[in-house]
């Protein structure tokens, strides 16, 4: 132990005697980039679990893989990225061996179980849509829950001879403590086939039969022909495929160059630095994404972000009807004299009241730029309507 922390140390020392590893502004930059991904991951992820958990139409067997992939992603933005930052703002790890050690432990454990989860969710996919007949026997809930275990138990021991074979290192490139690719060519190699190839195969598969499948049942003439695919089914699917592609689009930059210097190795020193730490970052922002995903493509994903977002920022009652109605994140907002707005139509059953506010005497046409610059910007517009001294300020207020 104390060996490995004096090393560490003359590394990080040796790190700050180099005359500017990186300019000023990509410090800055990275700096910039993994701060978003704290907060987009911390934030969308939350959102993912707590939604699954609130809203009905999500509890389902194949979002419990959902929730094991939000969980998997916050798992590096409570404390490895932190530690990151740290490293960053220092030029250097600061933080000792063990922190270093349980980073990249738990760094290694969100990435093995992302891609565990994601191969879960196209094995899930491929079942209820190709194998319908089978699915509620194969994915009950008590086989889903052991299943979730499984790809953590397995996430566990894939990381475990990480701590075995010294392969948790810090790497000033991209001032983390992360798998060293030179320290064995086969376990390398073994690594990035296991973690990542593999299981991209088994995705792959998984979603071309599927694929076959729509394309399939869309040439069918006759409506009533099996088997037959509902809308809600293939939006679901589609989801999942983005999500699919997104991770293995931002990790094979990262999983090339590993397999590309365990074959050979002298090619590592050719590799530029920019393409190195920018792999990692870039791989690093995928913990982010997921939630932006199910909140552009799955409408009750959509509409239980809004619930949840807006009973955080909601006034109090009398307050808020006195001076605008809430309905989601994207405002439509009318001056007086401007045109009306309405409620969405996709509004939920239990959702389908109306809010109106008290009529507004006109004293002027709306300007149309002002009005146009409101719509495109949402936090300015939620602002005002808190700071709007008087009801009259406003003609109507609803939420698309």
């Amino acid at each position: 132990m104390e060996e490995g922390s004096s090393l560490l140390k003359n590394l990080s020392a040796g790190l700050r005697r180099e005359a500017g590893i990186y300019p000023t502004w990509v410090v800055t930059m990275l700096a910039a980039i993994l701060i978003l991904t704290i907060a987009g991951d911390i934030l969308g992820n939350l959102l993912v679990i707590v939604s699954v958990f609130k809203n009905k139409n999500l509890r389902k067997a194949g979002n419990a893989f959902v929730v094991s992939l939000a969980i998997a992603d916050l798992l590096v933005a409570f404390y490895p990225y932190p530690l990151v930052l740290i490293a960053i703002f220092h030029d250097g790890w600061v933080m000792g061996y063990l922190h270093c050690q349980l980073s990249g432990f738990l760094m290694g454990i969100s990435v093995i179980g992302s891609i565990f989860n994601i191969t879960s969710i196209a094995i899930n996919r491929y079942c209820y849509i190709c194998h319908s007949l089978r699915y509620e026997q194969l994915f009950s809930g008590t086989n889903t829950m052991c299943f979730v275990g499984l790809v953590w138990a397995f996430s566990f021991l894939a990381i475990m001879p990480n701590l075995f074979m010294g392969s948790l290192q810090y790497d000033p490139r991209v001032y983390s403590c992360t798998f060293a690719q030179s320290v064995s060519t086969l376990y390398t190699i073994a690594v990035v086939v296991i973690h990542f190839f593999l299981p991209i195969t088994i995705v792959s598969y998984c979603y071309l039969r599927i694929w076959a499948l729509v394309i399939r049942v869309r040439r069918k003439v006759k409506p009533d022909t099996q088997p037959r695919m509902k809308p809600h089914d293939f939006w679901n699917f589609l989801t999942m495929f983005v999500v699919f592609v997104l991770f293995a689009v931002c990790w094979a930059p990262l999983n090339f160059i590993g397999f590309t210097v365990a074959v050979k190795p002298t090619l590592g020193s050719l590799i530029p630095k920019w393409l190195f730490t920018g792999s990692y970052f870039m791989a690093y922002f995928n913990s982010c994404l997921n939630a932006v995903v199910y909140g552009a493509m799955n409408n009750n994903f959509r509409k239980e972000y809004k619930r949840i977002i807006l009973s955080v920022f909601q006034l109090p009652e009398g307050k808020r009807n006195s001076h605008f109605a809430v309905y989601t994140l994207m405002p439509c907002f009318t001056f007086k004299g401007s045109v009306k707005c309405t409620q969405n139509s996709e509004t939920s059953a239990e959702d389908n009241s109306t809010y109106k506010l008290p009529a507004t005497r006109t004293t002027g046409p709306a300007s149309s730029a002002t009005c146009s610059f409101l719509k495109t910007t949402p936090l300015l517009f939620i602002t005002l309507a808190y700071l709007t001294p008087s009801p009259a300020a406003v003609r109507q207020v609803c939420w698309k």
